[in-house]
């Protein structure tokens, strides 16, 4: 196990607020505080005794990058985790923060912030979805708005503890005064950084990836794997692809490759014939995710009573609407997840039956 932490100059040093010690949380502001970063974590006050008594604790199995695979243990005693926003700015100024909440938790989150804005620093904001930027935005300024992506998959393991399941790396948008910076001290930090000129390019193509697989897994109860190897849910997927991408050219978005993940490749399954390009996205999808469910699953059989589909691919479904496209395959997925997430039906009511959900997209059109 390893704990070392590099002395940096005073000019090199970032102060840094994360919002949340869940598995980006931890595995970003660990990473930081590891490279010599100054970082105050604002987390519930459950979790802040115990991350006060026993620190945090990173697993970087596959991390190249360190040229080692051993724990990193991050002591309590250099960093600070606060229970609230207000007692988090006592160590202000900072320098960025980092928001990495799921898009259902961005409106309280950003209720919480209305009182302090004058004294936040610019939001690095690595959510995924298309709109969090723009809700930043409302409550702090545009210029207090970095856009940003994850694509490494991260595990959490307990209050603390991640894992490292499969290392990519993160995007930052261009054209914030903060952006070259933060790419320079992310990739010293061993995080994979890159810099991408158009940052709406980049969110949409993470989002992409993000569909696939995720809303069907979740309402039909099916691993990954099972849905790709059926071929009519398989050709919903695609359907559900070409429907976003049609999105994005009428928004005049490129789709943009990701670190450690071809998305153009995505774009090309839809030309392909289904049997040719089923391999393909199926081994996407599977890595994607390491040996997890989707996190649509996660969130709906946690009892969570919360879903992001409604900031994926409802998000595709509103622009859709603003630009007279189609969209009724992501139409119908978010409704019909929203719908279990409400309990407005009970989950054994498309359990491992993809023909009943095929069959009400067609009653549909």
């Amino acid at each position: 196990m390893q704990s070392s932490v590099p002395n940096l100059r005073p000019s090199e040093r970032l102060n840094i607020l994360v919002f949340g010690a869940g598995a980006i949380g931890t595995y970003f502001g660990g990473s930081l505080v590891l490279a010599g970063h100054q970082v105050v974590f604002v987390e519930q006050l459950k979790m802040v005794s115990e991350l006060r008594e026993h620190g945090l604790r990173l697993e970087l199995p596959i991390d190249k990058k360190r040229k080692t695979h051993e724990v990193f243990i991050v002591e309590p005693r250099s960093f600070e985790v606060e229970p609230s926003l207000e007692q988090a700015l006592k160590f202000a100024p900072f320098d960025v923060a980092l928001f990495a909440l799921k898009s259902f938790d961005t409106a309280s989150a950003l209720e919480g912030m209305k009182p302090f804005a004058g004294k936040l620093p610019p939001i690095l904001c690595l959510s995924n979805g298309v709109d969090n930027e723009q809700a930043i935005a409302s409550v702090l300024g545009s210029g207090k708005v970095i856009y940003g992506t994850v694509t490494s998959a991260i595990g959490r393991r307990g209050p603390g503890e991640i894992v490292l399941d499969k290392l990519r790396g993160m995007g930052v948008g261009a054209g914030h005064p903060l952006s070259e910076r933060l790419v320079a001290t992310f990739n010293a930090a061993h995080l994979n950084c890159c810099l991408y000129p158009d940052p709406h390019s980049m969110k949409w193509s993470k989002m992409l990836t993000n569909l696939v697989s995720n809303p069907t897994s979740a309402i039909l109860n099916m691993t990954a794997a099972e849905v790709f190897a059926n071929p009519k849910l398989y050709e919903l997927e695609i359907k559900m692809i070409k429907e976003c991408l049609a999105v994005m050219k009428a928004k005049g978005l490129e789709v943009v490759n990701l670190p450690g993940v071809p998305v153009n490749l995505l774009t090309l399954t839809t030309w392909l014939p289904l049997w040719a390009s089923r391999p393909f996205l199926s081994r996407m999808a599977a890595s994607g995710r390491g040996a997890k469910m989707p996190s649509f699953h996660i969130d709906l059989y946690s009892g969570r009573e919360k879903s992001e589909v409604g900031y994926l691919h409802g998000a595709v479904v509103r622009e859709g609407r603003k630009y007279n496209i189609p969209t009724p395959v992501n139409e119908l997925l978010t409704n019909t997840l929203l719908a279990l997430t409400n309990k407005e039906i009970p989950l054994s009511e498309y359990d491992k039956q993809p023909e009943k959900l095929l069959g009400k997209l067609n009653v549909n059109r």
